[in-house]
């Protein structure tokens, strides 16, 4: 099967149930979770449908810069789609689902980097699963700090929307957020251990500059999370240390795969 049509079916059903869920919202109803989540994992079907085409053409893996956007997007709204059974992250499909639809297009209508295949070695395969589900897990986490600080803000000056009433309280809103922190952290760890374990050289010309940004990301967690066990961190702390931790995050990876794939090759 041609990708085309999954990709453009994935981005209806994601734009449908974002709009669904958002017109609901803005009318102060709640909208139906079990439709709003059945229309999201049949656009992640699709999804992931796409995915295979464009990520394995020919046995080989194929990570360039839109592929590997379609994948941790498709991985971010898994996850969310998934944890949204035990709590509730609903609000967080609002954001996603859009993303989805624009990486999946993406994948199927950009043009595409200069990028070797990757090796389908045991140890590699590992690293690349740990680093893909860690930054799944910490993009969660960014889209939750933001959510708090809309909620935060809204709350403050007493004006809350459709979507904030529908929010969960403001200290569920925080241990969600620090619960995403915790797992994409330990997750992150893991996937730089690995990184140094199965990777030829991590320090490498066109590895160093991810290495070190993914460092310095992990190290931002880190201080934030002790921070938050310590000190009690929380509130706008926590919020702009996960924005600034996500920042190094996707510069580690986004930013040095835009440099290599196409600005070095103009």
């Amino acid at each position: 099967m041609h990708s085309l049509l999954p990709s453009l079916i994935a981005a209806v059903l994601y734009l449908g149930a974002a709009g669904y869920q958002i017109s609901h919202l803005s009318r102060r109803l709640r909208p139906n979770t079990r439709l709003l989540c059945g229309l999201g994992l049949l656009g992640l079907l699709s999804h992931m449908l796409s995915l295979s085409q464009h990520l394995l053409p020919n046995g080989q893996l194929h990570l360039e810069f839109f592929n590997a956007g379609s994948l941790v997007s498709a991985t971010v709204i898994l996850l969310t789609l998934l944890a949204s059974f035990r709590m509730p992250l609903e609000n967080l499909l609002i954001p996603l689902l859009p993303m989805g639809a624009l990486t999946v297009l993406g994948a199927q209508f950009a043009p595409s980097g200069s990028s070797n295949p990757l090796t389908h070695q045991p140890g590699v395969m590992l690293h690349i699963l740990l680093s893909i589900c860690a930054y799944g897990l910490l993009t969660i986490a960014m889209f939750q700090a933001l959510l708090l600080q809309l909620q935060d803000h809204q709350l403050k000056n007493k004006h809350p929307s459709g979507l904030i009433r529908n929010f969960p309280p403001l200290q569920t809103m925080e241990s969600l957020l620090f619960g995403f922190l915790w797992a994409g952290w330990g997750l992150l760890t893991l996937s730089l251990l690995s990184g140094w374990l199965f990777m030829e050289n991590m320090m490498a010309q066109h590895l160093a500059h991810k290495t070190l940004l993914s460092g310095f990301a992990w190290i931002v967690f880190a201080g934030l999370l002790w921070g938050r066990w310590q000190l009690g961190w929380r509130g706008h702390t926590a919020i702009r240390g996960t924005l600034a931790g996500f920042c190094l995050l996707m510069l580690a990876y986004f930013g040095s795969k835009l440099v290599r794939e196409f600005i070095v090759h103009l």
